[in-house]
C-alpha cells in the first residue's frame, strides 16, 4: 500500500469478509503509511525549526523572526565582579605626569588667618587621566623658487611625497576615516559626522573612499603574505562565512584564521566557487576547522574538523526536537 493507492470502502469491506487476518494485514499497511507520513511531517517540522541558534544555518537566514538568544553557559553561582583571590587591575598614578596644577591654601579654615605666605608642609595628590583638546593642525609646505644667476633657469624645491594639492588632508586623519569606515563598518555619512564632531572637519565621501583604496593598495602585500601563511601553516586553520549587504545585495564575508593571522575576503557567493577563487583551501593540505557546510567537503586533500560550537548547536536542536515531541504528545492526549 502506498500514498497514491489507499484502501477504498470496497477494499475494507472485502478484508472484513475475508476474516481477521485480512483485516490485520490491511491495518498493518495503513499503520506503515501513517508512520511514513509522521516521519515526513517530523522532517519538515525539523527543517522549519532550524535556525542559527540550533544548526549551522547563518544568522542572515533567520530573517525578521530571529530566535531568542539562549546561552549555553550555565550560571556559576558566583557574585558579579572580582572574585576572592583575583588580582585586580585599576588605574594607577604615574610618577611623572605631563601637567601639574597646585591648588593653594590661602586662608585657615578654622581661624581665618591668612596662609598665602606660609610654605606648605606637603601635598595631597590625585591624578586625572584625560585626552588633551584635539584640533586639526595645518602644516604649510613652501617650496623655494630660485633663479640661477648663471644660466637664468628657474628652480623649485621638491614637496614631500604625497603632498600634491594646494590644500589636502594628511595621512593621520585619513587613517582614522578608514579605521571608522572599514574596521567598525560606520557608513560614509556617519564617518563624516564623527570627524566633524571630533575635529570640526568633515572630509568628503570621495576623500574617504580614496583613502580606503589607498589603504587597500598598501595592505595588499600583507594580505598576500597572510594567505600564503594560511595555505602552508601546520596549525589548524578556522574557516567560516557570514552574510552582509553590498549595495543592497547579499554577499558573503569569508574568513580563514589562526591565532596569529586572519584573512577576510568579501565574495558574492558562499560555496565552492568563492572558496576556489579565494584560493586557500584548494592549495591547503593541513587541518581545517569548519561548520560542516557541504562546500568544504569538495576538498579531499585537507583534514576536516568540525567546529565544536556547531556540535553544541546540533545538540540544542536535539533538545528542542525532544521538547516539541513532548508538547505534541501532551496536546494529542489532552
Amino acid at each position: 500500500m502506498t500514498l497514491d493507492r489507499l484502501p477504498t470502502h470496497e477494499d475494507i469491506h472485502a478484508a472484513y469478509l475475508q476474516g481477521e487476518e485480512a483485516v490485520i494485514a490491511l491495518s498493518d499497511a495503513l499503520i506503515a503509511v501513517v508512520l511514513q507520513l509522521a516521519g515526513r511531517v517530523q522532517e519538515l517540522e525539523d527543517q522549519v525549526a532550524q535556525n542559527s541558534r540550533n544548526s549551522g544555518k547563518p544568522p542572515s537566514s533567520d530573517g525578521l523572526k530571529k530566535p531568542a538568544p539562549r546561552s549555553l553557559r550555565k550560571p556559576s553561582g558566583k557574585k558579579s565582579g572580582g572574585q576572592p583571590g583575583h588580582k585586580g587591575h585599576t588605574l594607577k598614578a604615574v610618577e611623572h605626569p605631563q601637567h601639574t596644577k597646585v591648588h593653594r591654601v590661602m586662608q585657615c579654615a578654622h581661624c581665618r588667618a591668612l596662609l598665602d605666605e606660609v610654605a606648605p608642609s606637603g601635598h595631597a595628590k590625585r591624578q586625572v587621566f584625560d585626552l588633551p583638546p584635539v584640533t586639526v593642525e595645518v602644516t604649510e609646505h613652501q617650496a623655494e623658487i630660485k633663479q640661477c644667476p648663471v644660466c637664468g633657469e628657474m628652480n623649485q624645491g621638491q614637496f614631500p611625497a604625497g603632498v600634491t594639492e594646494p590644500a589636502q588632508y594628511g595621512p593621520r586623519i585619513k587613517a582614522q576615516a578608514v579605521y571608522f569606515n572599514q574596521n567598525h563598518h560606520i557608513p560614509l555619512e556617519r564617518t563624516q559626522e564623527v570627524l566633524l564632531d571630533l575635529y570640526d572637519h568633515s572630509p568628503s565621501e570621495a576623500t574617504i573612499i580614496a583613502a580606503c583604496q589607498e589603504t587597500e593598495e598598501q595592505v595588499t602585500p600583507v594580505n598576500t603574505a597572510v594567505k600564503e601563511h594560511l595555505i602552508e601553516t601546520d596549525e589548524p586553520v578556522r574557516c567560516d562565512e557570514t552574510g552582509l549587504r553590498v549595495e543592497g545585495k547579499l554577499y558573503w564575508t569569508h574568513v580563514a584564521s589562526t591565532e596569529q593571522a586572519t584573512y577576510l575576503e568579501v565574495h558574492p557567493k558562499r560555496g565552492q566557487q568563492a572558496l576556489d577563487e579565494i584560493g586557500i583551501l584548494p592549495q591547503r593540505k593541513g587541518i581545517v576547522v569548519h561548520d560542516g557546510y557541504s562546500s568544504y567537503d569538495r576538498y579531499p586533500d585537507i583534514e576536516h574538523a568540525r567546529c565544536n560550537a556547531h556540535h553544541l548547536r546540533e545538540l540544542v536542536f536535539i533538545v528542542d526536537a525532544a521538547e516539541r515531541a513532548v508538547v505534541g504528545h501532551v496536546l494529542r492526549n489532552s
